[in-house]
C-alpha cells in the first residue's frame, strides 16, 4: 500500500482513506472511490475522504450498513454522484444521517452549472423480443417527493388463461419476485422505485392467450405520512397469439408494441400510468401511449424452458416451456434517464473537482488558497489526461472502435472520444447458456468485426459467456475500469490512462 501512495499524485497524498476522521482533518465521505479520490486531489492535507462503498465494490448494489451510517453522521461534508448511480438504500441513509449543517452535494446532478455534459442512458440489448421494464418519470414536486421518497407500483388484477410472474434475476442468479399471480394477487405484489427510476424485469406467462395486468401507483414521501394515491392502468399482452388480432383495454385500435424498449410508466406529475416506449418503434412521434390503447407481443420466438434449478420453482417444472420477455440486463439495475457515468469524459471530471473545491471551501474558509492551489494543480493533470486518452484513441481505425462491455458504463466515454457502443444480452448465471444465447452473442461479434470485448475488474461474474464466445471466435478479452478501482489502478487519472492504453492495445493494431 505504501507504495501505491507513493504513485499517487503528489499535491493530494493517497486517495485511500479510512474515514476515521483524522484530527485537524475535514471528514469527507463519498459513496465511491472515485470521488473520494478527486476529493482527496482537490483536498490534500486538510481533507481525510473515504468511500462508503468498498474498494472493488458496485455503486450501484452496495446496501448501506449501521456503520455507514455512523460514519456520514459524523462527516464534515458528503458527496454522492447521484442521477440514480447509488441505490436508493444508499441515498436514504446518507439524507437521513448526514449532519444538518454539513453540505451533502449530488456532484452529477450539480455540476452541469460548472460546464458538466450530460447525456440521456442509451441502452441497447439488441433483443428480438420488447425489452419491458418498469418505470417512473417526472420529479413530483408538487406533491412534496424528494430524492427519498418511492413510488409504489402494485399488480392489483390479472385475466387471463395463466399465471403471470414479473421477477428480477440478480447477479448471482438468484430470482427476485415482484409480481406473482401463481398464489393470487395480494399487498405483497408489487416493488417500489424512486422518483424518475427505471429498472429490468422479466415478464413469464404459463400459458399462451390473451392477459390485462392492470397496475397501480401511489407515492411514499416517508415521515410516516400516509400514500398518496396516484393512478392506475390496464395493459393487454398478446402472448403467443397473433397480436393485431387483440383488442386493447379500450376495446379501440391498438398500438401493438413488439421490439425496442418499453417501460410501464407511471408518471409522478400527472399520475397517469402508460407505456414510455422508443417512439421509433411506436410508429409515430409520440413516446407515451396510454395503458387502454396498448397491445404488448409475446411471442412464440419468446419461448425459454423452465431452467433444472428449484429457485426457480415458481415459473413450473423443469424443462416446461413458458412465454417470457427477458430482463435484458444481469442483476438489479436501477437507473434514470440521464447516464450517471460523468466522469467518464475527462472534461466533466473537471467540472465535478471545481464544485468540489467550491463546497469544500464553503465549509472551511481558512482552506481557501490550499484547495484553490490544489484544483489548479490538479485541473492542469486533468487537462493533459484529457488531451492523452483523446489522441490516444483517435489512432483507433473509425471501422475498429466498437465497444462490446459488461456494463453499461461507458457512454460518456463513446461520446467524448469517437468510440462506439454495442450492446448485447447478458444471460441468466444459474443456467447453462442455450445454443440461441451463445449464437446472439456470437452474431453480435461477428457481424461488428469486433476485435476485442471488455469485461470489468470487480463484474468479472457477470462476463463468463461474453468470455466463453469471445473465446470461440478467437476474439480477445480486454479490461476496462467503469465504476471502482483495483489494486493496479488506485487513482482518477491512472483508471483513466488504463482505458486509454488498453482501448488502444486491444482495438488499435490490425489483426
Amino acid at each position: 500500500m505504501a507504495a501505491i501512495c507513493a504513485g499517487a499524485l503528489a499535491v493530494a497524498g493517497c486517495s485511500v482513506g479510512t474515514g476515521a476522521g483524522d484530527s485537524g482533518r475535514l471528514n469527507v465521505v463519498t459513496t465511491t472511490e472515485i470521488l473520494a479520490d478527486l476529493v482527496q486531489q482537490v483536498g490534500g492535507d486538510r481533507v481525510s475522504a473515504s468511500s462508503l462503498v468498498p474498494a472493488g465494490g458496485d455503486p450501484h448494489s452496495y446496501e448501506p450498513t449501521p456503520a455507514d451510517a455512523k460514519r456520514v453522521a459524523k462527516a464534515d461534508v458528503t458527496f454522492t454522484n447521484h442521477l440514480l448511480l447509488e441505490p436508493q438504500s444508499l441515498i436514504k441513509t446518507i439524507d437521513a444521517n448526514a449532519d444538518k449543517d454539513a453540505p451533502n452535494v449530488s456532484l452529477a446532478e450539480a455540476a452541469e452549472s460548472y460546464g458538466a455534459h450530460v447525456i440521456p442512458l442509451v441502452e441497447n440489448m439488441g433483443l428480438d423480443v420488447l425489452w419491458l421494464g418498469l418505470r417512473v418519470r417526472g420529479t413530483g414536486k408538487a406533491r412534496g417527493a424528494t430524492r427519498t421518497s418511492s413510488v409504489r407500483l402494485a399488480a392489483t388484477k390479472l385475466d387471463g388463461p395463466g399465471k403471470l410472474v414479473a421477477y428480477l434475476t440478480e447477479s448471482l442468479g438468484r430470482p427476485d419476485r415482484y409480481f406473482d399471480s401463481t398464489d393470487g394477487l395480494g399487498p405483497g405484489d408489487s416493488t417500489t422505485l424512486p422518483p424518475a427510476a427505471h429498472t429490468h424485469l422479466n415478464w413469464a406467462f404459463t400459458k399462451p392467450g390473451v392477459y390485462h395486468l392492470t397496475l397501480t401507483g401511489s407515492l411514499d414521501n416517508g415521515g410516516g405520512k400516509p400514500l398518496q394515491p396516484l393512478g392506475s392502468g390496464t395493459f393487454t399482452f398478446a402472448v403467443g397469439v397473433e397480436p393485431h388480432s387483440v383488442k386493447p383495454a379500450d376495446g379501440g385500435t391498438a398500438t401493438v408494441l413488439g421490439e425496442g424498449h418499453t417501460d410501464l410508466t407511471v408518471d409522478l406529475d400527472t399520475g397517469q400510468v402508460y407505456a414510455y416506449s422508443d417512439a421509433k418503434k411506436v410508429g409515430a412521434t409520440q413516446s407515451q401511449v396510454p395503458a387502454s390503447k396498448l397491445v404488448i407481443d409475446v411471442p412464440n420466438k419468446a419461448l425459454v424452458a423452465v431452467p433444472d434449478d428449484p429457485r426457480f420453482a415458481f415459473l413450473g417444472k423443469p424443462g416446461s416451456r413458458i412465454h417470457q420477455l427477458p430482463q435484458a440486463v444481469l442483476g438489479k439495475h436501477v437507473h434514470g434517464e440521464i447516464d450517471p457515468h460523468l466522469w467518464q469524459d475527462v472534461a466533466n471530471a473537471k467540472a465535478y473537482v471545481q464544485l468540489i473545491r467550491d463546497t469544500l471551501i464553503s465549509k472551511d474558509p481558512d482552506g481557501k488558497q490550499t484547495y484553490t492551489d490544489n484544483t489548479a494543480a490538479y485541473l492542469n493533470q486533468l487537462t493533459d489526461l484529457d488531451d492523452y486518452v483523446r489522441t490516444t484513441l483517435a489512432t483507433i481505425p473509425p471501422d475498429r472502435r466498437q465497444l462490446v462491455t459488461t456494463h453499461d458504463a461507458f457512454g460518456y466515454l463513446a461520446s467524448a472520444y469517437g468510440m462506439t457502443v454495442a450492446g448485447f444480452v447478458v444471460p441468466n448465471p444459474a443456467q447453462e447458456p442455450s445454443v440461441e444465447q451463445v449464437r446472439k452473442l456470437s452474431d453480435t461479434i461477428r457481424n461488428l468485426k469486433v476485435a476485442a470485448v471488455f469485461t470489468e475488474p470487480n463484474l468479472a461474474r457477470r462476463a463468463s459467456v461474453l468470455v466463453q464466445v469471445a473465446h470461440d471466435q478467437g476474439v480477445q478479452v480486454c479490461s476496462l475500469y467503469g465504476d471502482a478501482f483495483d489494486d493496479h489502478a488506485r487513482t482518477y487519472v491512472e483508471m483513466m490512462r488504463h482505458n486509454a492504453d488498453e482501448l488502444k492495445r486491444c482495438l488499435g493494431e490490425t489483426r
